[in-house]
Order: C-alpha cells, then sequence, then structure tokens
C-alpha cells in the first residue's frame, strides 16, 4: 500500500458521505458540515485523482463511471471498517479484565475479596495473571497491573491504593528466644524468597551481606512463601499488610521495617480505561479504603 498516493480521508468520507445520500446537504448533514464543504472536499479529490467523478451537465450530480468504480470501492471498504470497529466496542466489555499482579498480593489480599466482586458485577469476568514481572500495556493485553513500590514509574499511569512498608518477619520457632539479631546473625538462618523476586538477596545486600550461610535458601510461590513463614521454615522479607495480624497476635517477630512511603499501586496505561476495568478499579479502591 502507497498511503502517500492515497486522497485524504476527508475528500473520500465525503463522496462516500454524497453515493449513500445522493446530493450534498443530506452527505454534508451525515458528515456534521456543511454542503459546501462537501462540495469543495467532491473537487478536490477530482482533482487529487485527476478525473471526473460526477457529471455536472445536469440538474442534479450524477456519477459518472469512474465515479461507480470508486463508489463501491468505498462501500466496501467503509463498510468492512464499520463492521470491525462496532465488533470492538461491543466485544470490549465482553473481554474479561486481565490482571497482573503477584502471587502473593493474590493470595493474601485479593483472593479473600473476590467473593464480594463476583455477587456485586457478574457480569464482569475476571483474568489474573500472577507474575512478579513487569508488564507492557498493549491494546487487547493486560489491563491492570498491582505492582508494589514508591510509585511514579515512567510511561504509565499510577496510584499507589495501599501504602504498607516491607518487614523482615520469621516465626518465634525459628527465632528461638532472640527478638533482634544483626543481617549477619539473619544470614545464617534459612531464607524464603518468592519465585521470580530477588527481594530477600537485595536486602541482605543492602546490609552488606552477599552471601547466606549454610542454611541456603528456598524460592517458591508467594502464596507458599507466606504458609512456610508462619511455620517457622525460614525468614523473609514480605510487606507488612500481609503479616500485620501475626505480627500482632505474636505469631510472627518482626525484626526490622524499611524507612519510606511504599505501597501497592494500581498501574495502567496511558490509554482510556474500558468500562468494566474501571469497574474494577474502583472496587478495589473502596476495599482498600474499607481496610477490609
Amino acid at each position: 500500500m502507497d498511503w502517500l498516493k492515497l486522497p485524504p480521508l476527508a475528500a473520500l468520507r465525503a463522496f462516500s458521505a454524497f453515493t449513500e445520500t445522493g446530493n450534498v446537504v443530506r452527505a454534508g448533514r451525515a458528515l456534521n458540515v456543511s454542503h459546501a464543504a462537501i462540495s469543495q472536499q467532491l473537487r478536490a479529490l477530482e482533482r487529487h485523482l485527476g478525473v471526473a467523478l460526477l457529471d455536472r451537465s445536469g440538474r442534479n450530480l450524477t456519477l459518472t463511471n469512474e465515479g461507480r468504480h470508486l463508489a463501491r470501492a468505498l462501500e466496501l471498504g467503509f463498510g468492512a471498517i464499520g463492521a470491525a470497529v462496532g465488533d470492538l466496542a461491543q466485544g470490549g466489555d465482553a473481554r474479561p479484565v486481565h490482571v497482573s499482579l503477584t502471587s502473593s498480593f493474590a493470595a493474601s489480599w485479593l483472593m479473600p475479596r473476590l467473593p464480594g466482586f463476583r455477587e456485586a458485577h457478574p457480569g464482569i469476568d475476571l483474568v489474573l495473571d500472577p507474575t512478579p514481572e513487569l508488564v507492557e500495556f498493549r491494546p487487547g493485553g493486560i489491563d491492570l497491573a498491582l505492582r508494589y513500590g514508591a510509585g511514579g514509574w515512567p510511561g504509565v499511569q499510577s496510584e499507589m491504593f495501599i501504602e504498607t512498608p516491607m518487614v523482615v518477619v520469621a516465626a518465634p520457632s525459628l527465632l528461638g528466644d532472640k527478638t533482634a539479631l544483626t543481617p549477619a546473625e539473619l544470614a545464617e538462618l534459612p531464607w524464603l524468597e518468592e519465585l521470580g523476586t530477588t527481594e530477600a538477596s537485595a536486602w541482605l545486600a543492602s546490609r552488606g551481606v552477599e552471601r547466606l550461610g549454610n542454611a541456603g535458601r528456598i524460592a517458591l510461590p508467594g502464596n507458599l512463601l507466606l504458609d512456610g513463614l508462619r511455620a517457622g521454615q525460614g525468614v523473609t522479607v514480605t510487606v507488612r499488610h500481609f503479616v500485620e495480624r501475626e505480627i500482632e497476635t505474636g505469631q510472627l517477630t518482626e525484626l526490622y521495617r524499611e524507612p519510606g512511603q511504599s505501597g501497592y499501586h494500581l498501574v495502567t496505561g496511558l490509554s482510556p480505561l474500558r468500562p468494566h476495568v474501571k469497574t474494577f478499579v474502583t472496587w478495589l479502591r473502596r476495599q482498600a479504603r474499607a481496610g477490609q
């Protein structure tokens, strides 16, 4: 396709509207422009093509053979475009809301709340994609990502909806009678780390500990990590929101808390959100505000 040789779209639309309605006045109404603008576009199209598309010898404009040939082509082309746009507009709401999130967030925060969403919005389907990997927002792909951090990421829109720090925690059964350990001492204990992340390794490295001791490290999905943590199978770095209850009841010991304002963000692309995505985002905000 040589796009540079094609006439302007406005001229093609004006000609197609004229052939569909039968005169310049009705064509102007269809395109919400004046009939004079339609006439100008028709003449511009003829000049661009170098052929007469309309016979102006009578009282009414009629199509020449060349005009009829172009009219048939535009009827097919614009008809196909209109049908495709209609299908996409209709199918956009029917497509499930595709959410990227970590398995730990899904298991600890979202899944217990989803029955309420299903009850309130039975017509909205969801696809939960548990992965720690950053995602790109493309048409027809991920609609929403739930990600932890300080926000301000380039090329996306982000809004913090749960503010909570990162903490280092372990079960008392693992720590024994100790409630305070240096990072070097912690490195001698077994560690748990969510698959696909480096939070535990990065935290230790930031404290000058480059290697774990002989107790080693286990990488596992986020939901299993929290189960292992509660069972005393290792130390981990996690979001405090997930373990607040256990810390308050003494089931887990909080050893370190990271400073600064971080939390979970609603992350979307720069394009407008589909109505069902907006509904889900609004529901997430309400759940976060309710603190349930």
